[in-house]
């Protein structure tokens, strides 16, 4: 339930600068210089007050809170203290907007997420002062950027891994998603790679039930992987979720994938970052750097929805997980697929984790660490835009990529439109029970998955090219049919 708040008398800014109390007036500056100097993170908050603050007393306690203070000045501050004050330094009165300076030296030089959204995304949304308080946007100066190590296996990687550079990647996530035995399992997989497609996954679930033994999981996929893979003569990938109670837990599974015998490059780690959160994804990639850690952000709906009016946003949530070290994260399908989510807020986050410089909601937020005006660096950001690869012999200079990962509802029909709304193939795809659903098995829709690809890279309509795929023609007219449109429009309304 939201409550509506107090109707205000409309104030000016300098009016509510007057209404101020000194321990307020601590944690606002309106005339700070340059707030994009490099000393500060910047953040930007939808903010509705509640009860009789006015929306810049509101922003003040907000910024105390999300920094040194508390609700009352304290006897023992100190003047080093002061200086860790955030700061209100801009405020949108039209739009209940609040811009929010921290001084990056408040935050854990050692590389912890967790601590920064410790203040940033902590106590603050469970102030009796604000009825709404969304973040939307963070900018993180090239000081700060310094002190994470950034993603270590990326898509470029996968790519050379997979000889995969002119199209997504294809992932599938075998479907049921629970209730199939390990051998089962391995058998759904294992059609799929022998249809054409990349990559299968776990699915954020999966963990040791009794009726799919993660060790017996584990071996059987290994075993079927290595048959498709003899059998295609190409290499595949298999994303292991190792999301556990506890740390020995976790590493263990991780360990058991690879003392599998499969090849490196041939596995990923997923982790189910937002129920796990930030220290397992970091000590994922600070313990196996050279595996490509995968994000599922399974319940960040309950707060990245628009409706919502606390927490924090999509973007936020891709531009941490990319802080994180995250390889890959899913950034949603854009409206194209079954799931909320609308180009601005998808897209807008695909392009910030992947792209070395990019336009958030309202920062443009760069991942170099020299300065903007650099002539190399600008030669890397015109070559990033282009061509979409990430030198390997400078990244002194900037933070590698993170991979979009897109998923829920998809199917061969909608990959084109999805590409033209993505504006790029720079991602991976993951197709699940629209596509075991084709009516000719996993087997054969991974294969019409492969040709509704082939379709796009030789600029024809599926339709067209389908005359000559039976596969992909198959899937057409499943997925084109009056009653599965239905249900994938009812499934959209409902998710909306």
């Amino acid at each position: 339930m939201f409550f509506t708040p107090v109707i205000e008398t409309k104030m000016d800014i300098q009016e509510l600068v007057t209404t101020l109390n000194p321990h307020q007036a601590a944690y606002v500056n309106l005339d700070l210089k340059d707030p994009q100097d490099g000393e500060y993170m910047l953040a930007v908050f939808h903010m509705i007050p509640w009860g009789k603050l006015n929306i810049l007393q509101a922003a003040c306690e907000v910024s105390a809170e999300s920094s040194t203070g508390t609700n009352f000045a304290v006897q023992t501050e100190t003047p080093f203290s002061r200086t860790m004050n955030s700061l209100v330094y801009k405020v949108d009165l039209e739009k209940n907007l609040v811009w929010i300076a921290y001084p990056r030296r408040l935050f854990d030089r050692g590389g912890n997420v967790q601590n920064i959204l410790t203040y940033i995304a902590g106590n603050i949304f469970w102030m009796k002062e604000i009825n709404a308080l969304k973040l939307l946007d963070v900018r993180f100066p090239p000081a700060m950027l310094e002190q994470y190590d950034g993603p270590s296996y990326t898509l470029d990687d996968m790519r050379t891994y997979l000889d995969v550079y002119d199209r997504p990647i294809l992932w599938t996530i075998v479907k049921p998603k629970m209730g199939l035995t390990s051998a089962e399992y391995a058998e759904v997989a294992y059609d799929f790679r022998v249809g054409g497609g990349d990559f299968v996954k776990n699915d954020e679930p999966q963990a040791n039930q009794d009726f799919c033994q993660y060790d017996k999981m584990v071996e059987f996929v290994t075993e079927a992987m290595a048959k498709a893979v003899k059998e295609t003569g190409h290499k595949k990938v298999h994303s292991f979720n190792v999301s556990a109670s506890d740390y020995d837990t976790m590493i263990s599974r991780c360990e058991m994938v690879i003392h599998s015998w499969m090849e490196k490059g041939s596995y990923a780690f997923l982790i189910d970052g937002t129920t796990a959160w930030w220290m397992a994804v970091q000590t994922l990639r600070r313990k196996y750097p050279d595996v490509f850690i995968h994000f599922h952000r399974a319940g960040h709906g309950a707060f990245t929805r628009p409706e919502n009016p606390i927490w924090y946003t999509v973007l936020v949530l891709s531009k941490f997980a990319r802080l994180a070290w995250t390889s890959g994260i899913h950034t949603g399908t854009a409206w194209v697929g079954k799931m909320a989510g609308t180009p601005d807020e998808d897209v807008t986050a695909a392009h910030n984790i992947f792209w070395l410089d990019a336009p958030g909601h309202f920062f443009e937020q760069s991942r170099g660490e020299i300065p903007e005006n650099d002539l190399d660096r600008i030669q890397k950001v015109q070559e990033d835009h282009h061509q979409h690869v990430t030198a390997e012999d400078d990244m002194w200079r900037n933070m590698k990529k993170c991979c979009p990962i897109i998923s829920w509802g998809l199917n061969p029909t909608l990959l084109k439109p999805f590409i033209d709304v993505m504006g790029n193939v720079d991602f991976i795809t993951t197709m699940g029970a629209w596509c075991h659903a084709h009516p000719g098995g996993t087997k054969k829709w991974a294969t019409a998955l492969v040709q509704a690809c082939e379709a796009y890279k030789e600029w024809k309509d599926i339709h067209d090219y389908a005359k000559d795929h039976e596969e992909l023609a198959q899937a057409i007219e499943f997925f084109e049919k009056k009653d599965n449109k239905e249900i994938r429009h009812a499934a959209r309304r409902e998710s909306n």
